[in-house]
This record gives C-alpha cells, structure tokens and sequence, in this order.
C-alpha cells in the first residue's frame, strides 16, 4: 500500500463497506450504464423478445433506457427520489393497503438503530424508508450481507441507495474480528456523529419459518465500539447511546412464501438446499413485483441502558417485535388449517373473502409443501402466545 493510500484510508476508514457519497454518484452511474450483466438481465426482463434476437440492441436501449433515468441525478438524494418514485408505484399496483404505527412517537431530528424483522431482502427496509420519506424525514443508512452482493452492478446500486457491506464470508476468526469492529465503528460513527439512522435485520438472513428471534451477537458486534473506546464502559451505556428501536413488519401474503416452503422442506427432508446461482436476485424481484395484501410497519421505543447484556438487550428487541407484528386473517386461518392450537385461532375479524383469497393461495401449494407454508403464517400466532420456544 502506497503512502497516498494509506492517507486515503485514514481519512475514509469506511470506504470499503460504507454507501456511496454525492460526489461517487456519476461516476457510479455510467459504469451501470455499462455493465453488460446489468444489461442483459434488465433486457431478459423488460425486453426478452428483442433480448433473443438482437441482444447487442437490445443493451443498447437498455443503456440509453438508464442514462435517460439518471440524467439529472446527482446526488444521492436524487437517486433515491427516483427509488422513492418507484416505491410509490409498487405500494399501488401489488398492495392493498400500508399503514405506518409509532413513528410519531420518535424524535424527527434524531437518529435510531432501528432492528427489524426480517422476511423480505429488500422490501423490509425499504418500506421503513418509504414511511420515513412520506414523513418528511431523512431516510436510512441500510446493512446488507456481502452474500448477497455477487455481481458489481448489485454491489453498486445497492450502495447509491445508501446501503453498507456487513461481510459474512470471511474466513478466519481474526478477519472477522477485524471487520466486526470496523462496522461496529462505521454503525456508532452513523448514529452519533453522522446523527443519521440505520436498518438492519435482527439476525442474519430473512425468518424463512415465521419465527422472528434477534441474535444477541448482533448486539455484541453493536457495542464492540464503545468497548473499545473505555474498557469499562457497561454494555447497557452502549445499547442506550445507539438508541436502538425495534420494528415490526407484518406482511398479510409474503410473495416467496412457495420458495420458501420449498426451501424449509429440502432442510427438513435432504439436511440441505442448495441455492442456485441467481435465485437472491430472484427473490428480490418476486418480492416486489408479487401481491401482498395489507402491509403494517409499527415503530418500537428506544431501548435505555437497563438491557445490560446483549441478552436481555435480544429479549426486548423480540417482545417489541412480536408485540408489534400485525395478525392478518392469513395467519389465523393457516392456523386453522393446520388443526393446532384451536383455542388462538381468532376469526373474528375473518370475511368470507379473506378465506377465499386464502384457500386460492393454498390450492395452489404443493401438497408436500404445505405444511411448510402454513407455518410461515401460523407462526407467528404461536410466537405471539409463547407457544414458541
């Protein structure tokens, strides 16, 4: 490493995992505009007929389609009203209602850690984005495992939209260690510098069975930071300095509810499932562009310094989450439909639409799948009465 390098690198410790900056976004920009993988998967999607036939025109028009986009982008802001744009349309078009809890109740000029659930790749923080835009405020920073940043378009679009590299393939338990503490750092930085919020999930990789859990790991890797800076700073004191809000988002019908099933039984009947190559991408373009029904996002309180340990501080995440999460008709009728715990099956508020949308849905499950959709639906039923351990 050059001695300009290492200049660099102390001036911007974080340029590695942190999102794109204003003056990163153009140059970012026309290398989107040519990269042919992005091109070729934008073509097989928008133009497959033009994209068999004529694939070198077909980049070409999808080359001109994202410099006419982002022509008067230049900043992050800008990138994101397009997003925002975006956001808006597909609220429409594959939602039937999105309502907002418990945001009023938090400081518009303050920044939160907010951990959430996880049942969507990209949806869950971007609905807390949405919200947060309608709202007049300023959107999220966003944490995203380097897993899912196989290809440098996806690396590149998902850091203009202000996400960060949570790296979840090192090897080594020294490399790890190393880069926990980085993020550690960039996260305090974030929050108590920056006074700019960030989402993350609660555990690695989305609650594939319904059942949402943090990992206290998660809140260890949050106050190595603080740790570092006084060896006997208390764990409680870094939890409340970060200001951490739980969030809960329930969706009535989760889009890749089938891949999961499919994926929860290759586990339970193979002891393993093998992804294929493109199917995180995949998952990304079902979960927007499929139906979801009603979806419900409900805003936590700040935890105190009273949850000193990442235990106690995991416990509290888990009931306000749990609390928050919104019972859709779908989650009591797979209830139901799985003849267990009668006596929390609610109906009351069941319409003979809602069970006719459901059995639709159900009907077209595979038959040794079906179990293993109901219980993305049922579970959380069960969470919500301790059936669960």
């Amino acid at each position: 490493m050059t001695d300009t390098a290492m200049a660099i690198d102390s001036q911007d410790p974080w340029a590695d995992i942190r999102p794109y900056q204003d003056d990163e976004v153009a140059e970012v920009l026309a290398r989107l505009a040519g990269n042919r993988e992005l091109l070729d998967a934008l073509t097989r999607y928008r133009l497959p007929r033009l994209s068999r036939l004529a694939p070198p025109l077909a980049r070409a028009v999808a080359a001109f389609a994202i410099r006419r986009e982002t022509r008067d982008v230049n900043s992050v802001r800008d990138f994101q009203q397009r997003v925002a744009y975006y956001m808006a349309r597909m609220i429409r078009t594959s939602t039937d209602d999105f309502r907002v809890d418990g945001l009023e109740r938090l400081a518009p000029d303050t920044a939160y850690l907010f951990i959430g659930n996880h049942r969507d790749i990209s949806l869950d923080p971007a609905f807390v984005n949405y919200a947060l835009h309608t709202a007049g405020r300023d959107t999220v920073r966003i944490a995203i495992g380097d897993n899912l940043l196989k290809k440098p378009y996806v690396t590149d679009l998902m850091r203009l939209n202000k996400s960060f590299i949570v790296p979840r393939a090192l090897r080594g338990k020294r490399a790890m260690l190393a880069a926990y503490q980085l993020l550690s750092e960039y996260i305090r930085h974030s929050i108590l510098v920056d006074n700019h919020s960030i989402w993350m999930a609660q555990r690695e990789g989305r609650a594939k069975d319904g059942i949402d859990r943090t990992d206290p790991a998660i809140i260890k890797m949050l106050t190595m930071a603080r740790r570092r800076e006084e060896r006997q700073a208390s764990i409680g004191k870094a939890i409340a300095e970060l200001r951490i809000v739980p969030v809960s988002i329930s969706y009535e019908y989760d889009p890749c509810d089938l891949q999961k099933a499919r994926e929860l039984h290759a586990i339970h009947t193979r002891g393993q499932y093998e992804k294929s190559e493109f199917e995180d991408i995949g998952s990304i373009v079902t979960g927007i562009t499929g139906h979801k029904g009603r979806v419900q996002l409900r805003f936590g309180e700040a935890l105190d310094s009273r949850f000193d340990t990442p235990e106690a501080a995991a416990e509290e995440i888990d009931r306000q989450v749990v609390d928050g999460y919104h019972l859709f008709p779908s989650h009591y009728l797979a209830l139901e439909a799985l003849g267990d715990a009668p006596e929390l099956v609610d109906l009351s508020d069941v319409t003979d639409a809602d069970r006719s949308r459901f059995q639709q849905r159900l009907a077209k499950v595979p038959g040794e799948l079906q179990e293993w959709w109901l219980a993305q639906y049922a579970n959380p039923v069960r969470n919500r009465a301790g059936r669960l351990t």
